[in-house]
């Protein structure tokens, strides 16, 4: 769901808030968010404090590798994080705009409900429209990792 500012995006995962959040800012990130068809995250890196940098080289399908990161703003864990983002290349419909990415974690039976929110695409519909499409492949992403390690235990 995207308006003129903000995306939103949410799921229903089958992990606890501390093994979704690991999944979130370590380097598990590498191991499920993307495809071998769009792209692939490698490299990442984060410190994880308030203050903090955390990067990422995305790897296109065409191997492309097109460096993003931000610094954390809040870390309240495994409840909340909220971090900018921003791309260091020329995005086609954000350019090197920085926006700011909020994860929040609520326990429910069975798992955790995840919801993205995704600000500072004021003056920016197409991108906002993009990056509602691109959450909801994310979490779906995220989805199919977990139920993966839910079913190896």
């Amino acid at each position: 769901m995207a308006n003129a500012e903000t995306v939103m995006a949410s799921a229903d995962l089958p992990a606890s808030p501390d093994e979704v959040m690991a999944a979130l800012v370590t380097k598990q990130v590498e191991r499920w968010w993307g495809s071998m068809g769009t792209y692939r995250m490698t490299g990442w890196s984060a410190d994880l404090r308030i203050g903090g940098g955390w990067s990422v080289t995305v790897r296109t399908a065409e191997g492309e590798r097109l460096p993003a990161g931000g610094k954390f703003l809040e870390i309240e864990m495994p409840r909340r994080i909220v971090q900018t983002r921003r791309y260091d290349w020329d995005h086609p419909t954000l350019g090197r705009r920085e926006t700011t990415v909020a994860y929040l974690l609520e326990p429910i039976d069975g798992g955790t409900r995840l919801t993205i929110c995704h600000g500072g695409f004021a003056g920016f519909p197409d991108a906002a429209a993009e990056h509602a499409e691109g959450w909801a492949r994310v979490l779906g992403w995220l989805q199919r990792y977990l139920e993966a390690s839910l079913a190896k235990t």
